[in-house]
């Protein structure tokens, strides 16, 4: 008998059922898989024993980054004892293109390639290091074709992976016309290198009937499936995806996991064998998109006060050489081109440039941080114009009312927290005190120099892919009262899991330790949308909620019927169930369900409401709800050298009625450090023959300790539930406090503009690294030596 099970009385039973649960929602519940994480023992699929006779996979990349295939001769590999096989693109026995919307990816190069980087050569032999030196050993001849490696040079050419799109409300040009004051202005924002702990890695075993076995670090398993099927050319129903936990994601293993999948997939079909490829680091980082730079340009109107009248901006994502992701990140960008502001009248135009490079992919945020950095810039900019308080001229142009509540893409903001929660932090971060005293502190320090900056998230939640906005679940409930829970989304260590079995805990009142969440598995949960765009808790949290259910509410109607009450006189709480005056606990009900015939197992599903967008007419609502934060930082910068310190950030973050404070309160952290990091030091750097020069952890550089604020102050918003209907009120946490660390980026341009006396807007673009600060330095001293010689001049007698 399990402990579950244990007899007790009565009274023992009466007296538990008036304590509180404490691993439902809204406790602070460790991770599930913590411990394992710590003492090394969580399994990944790197660590999973390796089949007998099982190969090992290592791409030969193309060192060109375009060029036209005259010949690839693979016969030399076969000389290095110990390899099985070497492939080409006429190897694949079913469709070549694994692109995840439209098509452009290849799984292995055809003809032509178009990134350094890219699979020419997959070679399967007994170890890596086999499959390695075999791979090199492969002969390929080219012809150099011209390669277009840089976005504005793309942009000009209108070299594009698709079409653009625009975002249009009133006359914006008009509105500029009319305007009292304009401004102008270019950005270059970096892309960002996923940089996850564990590498693309994909196992691959031969089943019955040309199936496989794949067992993969991937964020979007049913993806994996439909392109491992294909390659194949066999049914879906034959490939089945397990997938416990990913060693990190951050978007980059929501399509690039299927390269290393089904490459897997079809040397295991050609030679019979289990087929494992892990990336080193330096492939991974080569073979593998990044977050989309982008190049923006805007012109913007405005007023004495700072208000928009009008705004005109051009969005180009530099997509790499395919389409990807990239119709819907740089629709994202435009979504967020407004971020917390009515921008007036609009035109946002996105456009998708193709550069040969490897394919940008999703990154947390999707498109919508870059969009965010373009129009604080853009705030930022007005201030310096005006001589005002950046602070002044953001809360100036926030969202209000009536007709200033309705965003460039007609959804009206609803349930805005803004002006409250900043004011709350304004207060709680001595905002006014400090900007006092850093101006004193500054006027009396001619080498180092504090900024300071206070900037607002508003993030719109769903995928603008309307079609992702569904879910599924599967639960058991065994008769000694334990719990299977299975769910489509992944654990990529952001507790998911955590939340998901928190939610069930809560529906029967039952201890989390009853519940054993088992690896994502397109055989038990099919057709899975990506864990991405924020959604995990709010979509799979619902269909688990909504399978709970369906089994609670077959076990109230037993309930009743069995001892003779209405279902109002059932009542769970804490383990235990009141029936009328009688007390029974929960595994006690199961097993009289079960010998009742009561079927003790259920399917969940949930899709999200409201949400629509025509795209013809650039218009609706693309997201159920927003995500609102509002983040304070302080940093110093040495005038002499570019370098700056972090001294104190205050994050107030807006979570709904949180499902887990302990878990929010962590992605909050995280993904403000990785913001400020793709704002301050994630530099990737490419040659003029398109190969990238930052490969490695020797020469990409992301955020330690010692990069961290000397004084971090992190809350979430209290006792406000989310006003939708989501899961138990809750708000998705994922990616909207990432666009928390553009106020580290803000507080250095801040630093530096007070060297010309706040009016002008240094030109820093993203990163921030020291080298780009230290340029932004010798903008604003020869500015100011500029304008002390023109006062010189006018002030010397003929």
């Amino acid at each position: 008998m399990s402990n579950h099970a244990t007899v007790k009385t009565q009274e023992e039973i009466a007296a538990l059922f008036k304590q509180e649960l404490v691993t439902g929602v809204g406790r602070s519940v460790r991770h599930d898989s913590a411990p394992k994480h710590v003492s090394g023992e969580a399994v990944y699929v790197d660590d999973r024993l390796e089949f007998p006779n099982q190969l090992h996979v290592y791409a030969r990349t193309s060192d060109r980054a375009h060029a036209r295939i005259l010949k690839i001769d693979t016969s030399p590999c076969y000389a290095i004892p110990g390899v099985a096989i070497a492939i080409t693109s006429r190897d694949v026995p079913g469709q070549l293109d694994i692109g995840p919307v439209a098509p452009g990816d290849p799984l292995l190069a055809d003809g032509k390639v178009e990134y350094v980087g890219q699979p020419v050569v997959a070679v399967a032999a007994d170890s890596l290091e086999t499959a390695r030196q075999a791979a090199m050993a492969a002969i390929i001849e080219y012809e150099d074709l011209e390669p277009v490696l840089d976005v504005v040079e793309a942009l000009r050419k209108k070299h594009f992976v698709l079409d653009s799109h625009t975002h249009q409300r009133g006359d914006a040009e008009a509105a500029l016309a009319a305007a009292p004051r304009r401004l102008s202005g270019t950005l270059h924002i970096g892309g960002q290198e996923h940089f996850y702990l564990e590498t693309q890695v994909s196992s691959v075993m031969p089943t019955e009937d040309g199936g496989m076995i794949v067992y993969t670090s991937t964020q979007n398993p049913t993806e994996v499936q439909k392109l491992v099927a294909e390659v194949l050319g066999v049914p879906m129903n034959r490939i089945v995806i397990d997938m416990r936990r990913m060693g990190g994601g951050f978007g980059g293993k929501e399509t690039q996991a299927a390269g290393p999948a089904c490459l897997c997939a079809v040397i295991a079909r050609l030679t019979g064998r289990p087929t494992k490829m892990r990336l080193p680091r330096m492939e991974d980082m080569t073979m593998t998109g990044k977050r989309h730079p982008f190049y923006v340009e805007y012109e913007v109107g405005f007023d004495d006060d700072g208000r928009l009248h009008g705004i005109r901006m051009d969005l180009a994502g530099n997509c790499g050489y395919s389409p990807d992701l990239s119709g819907s990140i740089v629709d994202r960008a435009m979504f967020h081109a407004d971020n917390a502001y009515y921008l007036g009248d609009a035109l946002i135009h996105g456009h998708r440039c193709k550069t040969h490079t490897a394919s940008n992919t999703a990154y947390r945020g999707f498109g919508g941080p870059q969009g965010m950095v373009a129009i604080e810039e853009v705030m930022d900019a007005i201030a310096r114009e005006l001589g005002k308080d950046p602070l002044e001229v953001r809360k100036a142009n926030y969202y209000g009312k009536d007709e200033r509540n309705v965003t460039h893409y007609y959804q009206t903001v609803e349930h805005n927290m803004l002006e409250e929660m900043t004011a709350e932090l304004e207060a709680s971060a001595e905002y006014a005190k400090r900007r006092a005293e850093i101006r004193a502190f500054n006027e009396q320090n001619p080498v180092l120099k504090k900024g300071l900056a206070l900037t607002p998230v508003k993030f719109g939640i769903s995928f603008t892919a309307s079609f992702l906005n569904q879910a599924g679940a599967l639960i058991h409930v065994y008769t000694d009262g334990s719990i299977h829970l299975n769910h489509g989304g992944t654990e990529m260590g952001q507790g998911l899991n955590t939340k998901v079995a928190q939610v069930v805990a809560e529906v029967f009142q039952v201890d989390i330790e009853r519940i054993q969440i088992t690896a994502t598995n397109t055989d038990k949960v099919p057709n899975t949308s990506p864990t991405a765009a924020s959604s995990g808790a709010d979509l799979n949290g619902k269909a688990a909620q909504n399978a709970a259910q369906t089994i609670k509410q077959r076990l109230i109607e037993f309930a009743a019927r069995h001892w003779n009450v209405t279902p109002e006189d059932v009542e769970f709480r804490n383990g235990q169930v009141r029936i009328r005056d009688q007390y029974v606990a929960f595994e006690t009900l199961i097993q009289q369900a079960y010998f009742g015939q009561v079927s003790l197992s259920a399917t969940g599903f949930y899709r999200t409401p409201k949400i629509y967008y025509d795209r013809d007419k650039a218009r609706g609502r693309p997201f159920y709800y927003y995500a609102y934060g509002v983040a304070c930082a302080e940093v110093i910068v040495d005038t002499l050298t570019g370098e700056y310190r972090m001294l104190r950030s205050d994050i107030l973050h807006d979570v709904g009625a949180s499902l887990n404070p302990a878990i929010d309160i962590g992605q909050v952290e995280g993904g403000f450090v990785q913001g400020l990091g793709w704002l301050t030091m994630e530099e990737l750097v490419w040659n003029d023959k398109g190969k990238l020069m930052t490969s490695g952890p020797a020469s990409y550089k992301i955020p330690a300790v010692a990069d961290m604020p000397l004084d971090l102050r992190v809350r979430l918003v209290e006792n406000r539930k989310n006003p939708e209907d989501t899961v138990f009120h809750s708000k998705a946490v994922g990616e909207p406090p990432f666009m928390l660390g553009i106020s580290v980026w803000c507080a250095i341009k801040d630093a530096v503009a007070s060297l010309a006396d706040y009016r002008v807007q240094p030109q820093i673009d993203a990163p921030a690294t020291p080298e780009r600060v230290l340029w932004g330095v010798e903008q604003m001293r020869k500015l100011k030596r500029t304008a002390a010689a023109v006062t010189a001049t006018e002030t010397t007698p003929a």
